[in-house]
């Protein structure tokens, strides 16, 4: 039988929030009246959330469950649901509700009408705290300025993707993944479509500030040459100091002037050159990290267990 939908869910520590997801999801994709399949990909937890999977595969044959044999990470989940899914439309959901599966109708709709990418922009966001919501939007506003690829503001990975546009996005194979800058980089014909944002069902955050400011790194080192650019333009401006210096201090010292006398200034300027040299060796740090995990080869993640992926 032919598959028209896919919706993907990375688990990691959902416990409370799997019964609910799944009633939810059932409901909006039944009333489609079509063929679907839900692949849980389970990210490692360890709250019980491995056991619940499999409960809601034994009891509907629906689901698919993807069980990784540790934590590989949001972006890698995401990505082995979408070397498992089988539909001709993919859809990527987070577990925690606060993205409404009824908002999945929405996104079909406008796929019926011939889009390829159909993202979820969140015109509104409930529960979250004034700072998430200011590193939010500071990160996605950074991210469309500097990288090369015009990703759309305020969207996450909910979205629908056609199955042509996954089958590029399953030969991508790069180890630092930021997925939807990946399917902006693609192409093909993409729409926006608002939605409100809810509150998280239960549970707590799996993406602290500290996982927003490493799929920033991910998302700036993936798609654009801009902090080495900066490096450059610190190294253009230390020189420029230093040839604007030399002959003011020559000139100061010339008059009998005393005010560059002593350390000091010798400190500061040492100080300030190390800073920029060791700013400079961390950017170029970061980009060589990355190019030694992908020549290393290792597979994106291993499973414990996984139906067989035509089947």
């Amino acid at each position: 039988m032919t598959l028209t939908y896919s919706i993907i869910a990375p688990i990691y520590n959902e416990f409370d929030n799997l019964p609910e997801l799944y009633t939810r999801v059932s409901a909006v994709m039944n009333s489609t009246d079509e063929p679907w399949e839900f692949l849980l990909v389970d990210d490692g937890s360890s709250d019980g959330s491995t056991a619940r999977i499999r409960e809601l595969a034994a009891q509907d044959e629906k689901i698919r469950p993807v069980i990784f044999a540790r934590n590989f990470g949001h972006q890698i989940a995401v990505t082995a649901g979408l070397d498992y899914a089988r539909g001709a439309a993919v859809i990527i959901i987070d577990a925690d509700l606060q993205d409404p599966p009824e908002v999945i109708l929405d996104l079909a709709e406008k796929w019926r009408e011939g889009y390829e990418v159909v993202y979820a922009v969140r015109a509104e966001r409930e529960g979250e705290s004034w700072f998430k919501l200011f590193t939010a939007s500071l990160f996605y506003r950074l991210i469309y300025r500097i990288t090369d690829v015009k990703i759309p503001l305020d969207t996450g990975d909910f979205r629908l993707i056609d199955r042509k546009v996954v089958d590029v996005m399953n030969s991508m194979r790069e180890r630092h993944r930021f997925l939807r800058g990946m399917s902006a980089w693609i192409g093909f014909k993409q729409i926006g479509v608002e939605y409100k944002r809810a509150a998280r069902h239960a549970g707590v955050t799996k993406y602290p500030f500290s996982k927003m400011l490493k799929l920033a790194l991910n998302a700036i080192t993936g798609f654009s040459y801009f902090p080495l650019q900066v490096a450059t333009y610190f190294g253009f401006f230390a020189a420029g100091l230093a040839i604007v210096a030399i002959p003011i201090v020559a000139s100061m010292r010339l008059a009998g002037s005393h005010f560059f006398e002593g350390q000091t200034t010798t400190l500061i300027s040492v100080l300030f050159l190390g800073g920029v040299q060791l700013i400079s060796l961390g950017i170029l740090g970061e980009y060589i990290g990355r190019i030694y995990d992908e020549v290393k080869g290792r597979p994106l993640y291993v499973v414990r267990e996984a139906p067989q992926k035509d089947q």
